[in-house]
């Protein structure tokens, strides 16, 4: 497709860091997939997980907080892990409004089986721990940038 004339720079499609971050984002979670799929999670329910492996007997609202989205759109993907067997959802004894999550025995083993996940990430970037740090400490810097700008 030959440019417009009046195509200017700004507007390049490959001139976004909106679309660099967007297209990475989809290639490193295609990477993701089959990985994933051994152990019977999608990407997102991986990424709860490893909330959920960090501590257990959060809120939802933890969790909703921690993964950067609203607890009515975490909802159904806990409701998934809890009919996996993965994780167990309770109302708090100090306030019914309150739903926590425990790991059942399944969800903790679980965490033996993902343990190989970051090192295949890391092979498949072509890039050492160092550059990967560095990149992922410049994303953090700009997402704590954004948050504060919405």
């Amino acid at each position: 497709m030959a440019p417009q004339d009046d195509a200017c720079a700004e507007l390049l499609l490959d001139n976004q860091l909106c679309f660099a971050l967007y297209s990475t984002s989809l290639l490193l979670t295609k990477v993701y997939k089959p990985l994933l799929q051994a152990l019977g999670l999608t990407y997102p329910q991986y990424l709860a997980m490893m909330v959920l492996w960090e501590g257990d007997g959060i809120t939802v609202g933890d969790i909703s907080s921690r993964l950067l989205t609203d607890p009515g759109s975490v909802t159904p993907l806990l409701k998934r892990l809890e009919a996996e067997g993965l994780l167990k959802r309770t109302r708090s004894r100090a306030d019914e409004r309150v739903v926590e999550l425990f790991l059942t025995d399944k969800g903790r083993n679980l965490r033996e089986h993902a343990k190989s996940i970051p090192s295949c990430i890391l092979t498949a970037t072509q890039q050492s721990a160092a550059e990967l740090g560095a990149l992922k400490a410049e994303l953090v810097a700009l997402r704590s940038s954004l948050q504060q700008a919405v």
